[in-house]
């Protein structure tokens, strides 16, 4: 879940036993690593779980635990973060079933010490693993219970589960419910009336009507109660099973279905009449229209905007200031700048190093203040000592000591902030190399790819796809934060300012290179000029496109000189329409020549009548006004039913001669 600012929401699990707080490990201690952890990524701590001294053999039963996972269900936070995973839980069984319910709902588990954060590509092998460890126990319950149901349900006894709305368990019996059957009833009728589920659900909301859960209705609901052949007395089981993922389901096969008659609650020919209504609306129900491309969402203009495609059109387009790129081009310049980057080991050698390098500061200089953080204690150890022994005096025990007391504390504070720092470094190194990874297998396989593998490994490897009005730049990923938590740290490097590596590959007259600034990985190519340069000439809009990319025109300059909108121009160039015969004059006067068919030789008279209304822009209706005929009269002479008379072939050549 995002809150209104788009930040992940996120939880603070904290399990501290009475041995580690007696080593130094406070809860504020713990609290304070995961908040900077947090801070470095960006995320919103919304809830902190406390369980101080609480044993970790058994805890999911626990008020804390149960509240955290009512929150992951719910939606309020959508991760959880932890010191390491002793502290989730001790116990086997209840870590995975932890990690079972994270993931039916999507959410993510971060354990520091292990490094391990479900939210990047490499964290998600934590989950791949506990779904092996717990795989086979599953399947042997699941088995058992399987085989179970279709007896049971074939005796007449109940599966467990919930009644279906209108109906209650008593004594092991299915029964109506007095309290739900003249609602259930009324959703039939309304049904009938105005044959629209929305319409239903809005007709019962406004009447104060709700759910079982108090909820109000809704259009699936409707539809889910519509379909339920239980209100006509007709009881269904053991007719779906679990996916066990986010609480999917399918029908099994028929002969496997089991019906136990009921007491009805509606009359079996209302039933039989929604259902009919239902079935043929979905039979004329149209298929939606897929409208994801493989890059959508990644892709913004220089200038901001994002960019998409529209409905018939096959490049993304800027809606703020036109810049495009055909769809083709992107995918083909992603391609290259992957091979030209991936394949380069001394660019990858450069950019781990970068990222294991600040790791490595990083933790000296943790040490050093867990040094500092000794030494320190161990002075204040001296002076309380000598104060003990009477070897100094009160007041000079306030002044030596109170300064070591203070300089204790900011280490304190400081340890904490850094361990966040290295937490996500860590993470996020371990994340790059997954990525890496991934992406040497996207270039060498991605034409044997299917478009949603292609479009999954793009979502774990591409940042960002900006398209300017010469370059195109496509960012991976980001190792390091844009700004560490601490202002003075001076082990950062400072971001590379150096240009593009002298050895950087070529294609074509599209110069490629890798800039990293700090363990970025920003690919950067030039824009393709004339991409969708027509091969072969063959139509009117092959010769509009030729002649506008020759002058380097857009088609919003174009559509301005010959008078039509910009989406015609479109159309005609990727030949989805032909211009309307009225523009042909200014498509000709545009070209500055005749293009084919129309400049044809030829001696019949029906030809050349036909190519005078194409250069001249004139319908059969105005063709006929000029030559003094009806327009029928002309379509049967175009169509080769009529001859024009001596008379009027005379006529004819002095009107079309010369054409």
């Amino acid at each position: 879940m995002e809150n209104v600012q788009g930040r992940k929401d996120v939880g603070i699990w904290i399990r501290v036993s009475t041995e580690d707080q007696a080593r130094g490990e406070s809860p504020e201690h713990h609290e304070k690593r995961a908040r900077y952890y947090a801070e470095s990524k960006g995320w919103n701590i919304k809830e902190v779980y406390h369980l101080e001294a609480v044993s970790g053999k058994a805890v999911i039963e626990h008020p804390e635990a149960q509240k955290m996972l009512n929150h992951i269900k719910t939606g309020h936070i959508s991760g959880l973060i932890f010191s390491k995973l002793a502290r989730l839980a001790r116990n086997t069984r209840e870590l995975l079933e932890f990690a079972d319910i994270f993931n039916q709902y999507g959410a993510d588990l971060i354990s520091l010490q292990e490094s391990i954060d479900t939210s990047t590509p490499a964290g998600m092998l934590f989950y791949t693993i506990i779904a092996a460890m717990s795989q086979w126990e599953r399947a042997e319950i699941a088995s058992r219970v399987a085989a179970s149901v279709g007896i049971r349900a074939k005796l007449g006894k109940p599966l467990g589960g919930q009644a279906p709305f209108g109906y209650q368990w008593k004594d092991r019996q299915l029964i109506p419910n007095p309290k739900e059957v003249p609602v259930a009833k009324l959703i039939y009728e309304y049904f009938i009336e105005h044959q629209r589920k929305k319409t239903v659900a809005r007709i019962l909301n406004e009447k104060g009507y709700r759910t079982r859960i108090g909820a109000r209705f809704s259009d699936t609901t409707i539809d889910r109660l519509l379909n339920d052949p239980t209100a006509k007395g007709l009881h269904r089981l053991n007719y779906t099973k679990s996916l066990g993922s986010k609480k999917n389901w399918v029908y099994k096969p028929k002969e496997e279905w089991v019906a136990l008659k009921v007491e009805p609650i509606v009359p079996a020919d209302l039933w039989d009449k929604c259902h009919a209504i239902l079935a043929d609306q979905e039979k004329n129900r149209k298929p939606v229209k897929k409208a994801l491309h493989l890059f959508t969402g990644f892709v913004f203009c220089e200038c901001g905007g994002r960019m998409t495609v529209p409905s018939e059109s096959n490049k993304y387009i800027c809606h703020k200031c036109r810049n495009k790129i055909p769809m083709k081009d992107l995918e083909e310049i992603y391609q290259q700048q992957l091979k030209n980057f991936l394949f380069s080991p001394d660019e990858i050698s450069d950019y781990l190093d970068r990222c294991d390098k600040v790791i490595k500061e990083k933790l000296a200089l943790l040490q050093s203040m867990e040094d500092e953080k000794q030494k320190v204690e161990k002075e204040k150890a001296k002076v309380y000592k000598a104060y003990v022994d009477d070897e100094i005096t009160v007041k000079t025990y306030g002044t030596q000591f109170r300064p070591l007391e203070e300089r204790l504390e900011q280490i304190n504070d400081r340890i904490p902030e850094l361990q966040g720092e290295i937490d996500f470094l860590k993470i996020k190194y371990l994340s790059s190399e997954e990525v890496i990874n991934e992406a040497k297998d996207l270039y060498s396989k991605w034409n044997d790819l299917t478009f949603e593998e292609k479009r999954r490994i793009i979502e774990n490897i591409t940042e960002k796809i900006t398209i300017g009005k010469e370059d195109i730049s496509i960012k991976l990923l980001s190792v390091l934060p844009p700004k560490t938590p601490s202002s003075n740290n001076p082990t950062v490097p400072p971001a590379s300012s150096s240009p593009a590596s002298p050895n950087s590959p070529q294609n074509g007259n599209a110069t490629s290179f890798m800039r990293c600034q700090s363990a970025e990985i920003v690919l950067t190519a030039k824009k393709p000029v004339n991409p969708a340069f027509p091969k072969t000439v063959n139509t009117i809009g092959d010769h509009i496109r030729k002649h506008r990319l020759n002058l380097k025109m857009t088609q919003k300059q174009v559509s301005a000189t010959i008078g039509a909108t910009e989406s015609s121009i479109t159309g005609w160039e990727n030949n989805w329409f032909k211009p309307h015969i009225s523009f042909m004059p200014k498509i000709i006067e545009f070209l500055g020549y005749i293009p084919q068919p129309y400049n044809k030789l030829t001696t019949n008279i029906i030809e050349k009548i036909k190519q005078y209304r194409q250069i001249h822009g004139l319908t059969q209706e105005k063709f006929a006004e000029l030559v003094g005929v009806d327009e029928t009269t002309v379509a049967k002479w175009e169509r080769g039913e009529h001859e024009p008379s001596k008379y009027m072939l005379s006529k004819l050549t002095n009107v079309i001669n010369p054409i």
